[in-house]
């Protein structure tokens, strides 16, 4: 799939609250999601969760979501199903209630497949080109949900920077739904994987295509703990590298300086120089310096010092291993406990005061989980400590006996 329709071409508009479904509908016409996407088989919808909990530019919106179902159906994909899929530190069924997906897919009677569920089976994948590193890090084998293939796809993703990749959209947003749980073992070759994920979908879906919304779009430590910005900006393309490449340019990067976005150019995935990408409908050089920059948490600092740092030796025992529950612990314990209640809470209301944070009031019952303590998070927080302090108070236990000896 080398040769696509599409390839090289990215539709932009700007939009608002008023009319944001209308421009959905003429972006999505621009980008040819009709040459993208063949009709008469199941198109699946994407949806990207990367909090359970709203927050601005971290998520599918809920109009992203509506407006992609409202011009898809018109056009007469009659057969659409959402797709999610779980990870290790968000509870997807939370987040699409949360984030008012799954108001949408009810409202519109669209059918969700949940691909961490029993009855979903994985396979064995194998590529018709070699992989780049998935082989390696699945010495085992790659598997991937059965369900998807020979389905389009529409991805779902939003403008925002990401501490591992520099940016994050199109093609990370496979990411979330080809591979199982243990995704996080290719974190430090996670550039590479997004290429090989993007070879994969090119193998076994009929069509491809993104639509992604920057309303808000997020720069700093992403993809949850970010600075929201009103940007009124959407994007779609059938071309996934040259979206992430558009999208980069316009948060301020060199999309051919993201490794992701470079490597799959050079395959010939898609086009990530900007110099060969035609751009519709808006043209970006009206926009202003953005000025994004990427940064790390400190949770994002502790798993760079093990995929690429120091404690490098010990990934496998850290990351691979039954101890790896604590990572997940410590990047729940950051974002839920710490970061959400006491910085992204005051964000988040401030963001609900704006047009686009009413707008997304106004969806379902008209409600907003705003941020805060989770009793889940708290609990496990709490047996972690707990656990910490009778280990630390064991280890001085044994110390002060054996200096008495």
């Amino acid at each position: 799939m080398s040769d696509f329709a599409g390839k090289g071409v990215v539709a932009v508009l700007k939009t608002s609250p008023e009319t944001v479904l209308e421009d959905i509908d003429r972006l999505m016409k621009l980008a040819g999601v009709e040459q993208a996407l063949p009709k008469g088989i199941t198109t699946g919808l994407k949806i990207n969760i990367s909090w359970q909990t709203w927050y601005p530019a971290c998520s599918t919106t809920p109009w992203q979501l509506e407006g992609a179902i409202q011009t898809l159906r018109a056009l007469g994909y009659d057969d659409l199903v959402g797709i999610h899929n779980d990870t290790v530190v968000v509870d997807t069924s939370v987040g699409e209630t949360n984030n008012k997906h799954k108001w949408v897919t009810d409202a519109y009677n669209v059918p969700c497949e949940y691909l961490y569920q029993e009855q979903f089976e994985w396979v064995r994948y194998e590529p018709k080109t070699p992989f780049m590193v998935l082989d390696q890090v699945y010495p085992e084998g790659v598997y991937i949900p059965q369900v998807l293939m020979d389905k389009n796809i529409v991805h779902l993703p939003t403008v925002k920077t990401h501490v591992f990749t520099t940016i994050t959209g199109a093609m990370k947003n496979a990411f979330g739904g080809l591979l199982h749980r243990n995704r996080h073992w290719t974190h430090s070759v996670i550039h590479q994987t997004l290429v090989d994920l993007l070879q994969i979908q090119q193998e076994i879906h009929p069509g491809i295509f993104a639509l992604m919304d920057g309303t808000f779009a997020g720069d700093g430590p992403g993809p949850r703990a970010m600075r929201w910005h009103e940007k009124n900006i959407l994007l779609a393309s059938a071309d996934q590298v040259a979206i992430d490449a558009v999208s980069a340019r316009l948060q301020g990067f060199d999309p051919l300086s993201i490794d992701f976005i470079r490597l799959a150019h050079q395959k010939g995935l898609g086009i990530g120089d900007p110099r060969q990408i035609k751009i519709v409908g808006y043209d970006i050089e009206q926009e202003g310096p953005w000025n994004f920059v990427q940064e790390d948490t400190f949770a994002s600092r502790g798993q760079k010092a093990i995929y690429h740092g120091p404690l490098k030796p010990l990934e496998k025992v850290l990351l691979q291993s039954p101890i790896v529950p604590w990572s997940f612990f410590a990047s729940n314990f950051y974002h839920n406990v710490y970061w959400y209640p006491f910085v992204g809470r005051q964000r988040v209301e401030a963001a609900l005061n704006t047009p686009w944070g009413q707008k997304f009031k106004s969806y379902g019952d008209g409600q907003v989980v705003l941020p805060g303590a989770e009793p889940k998070t708290v609990i496990q927080a709490a047996a972690g400590l707990t656990a910490l302090a009778a280990l630390a108070g064991a280890g001085l236990w044994w110390l002060s006996r054996r200096s008495k000896r």
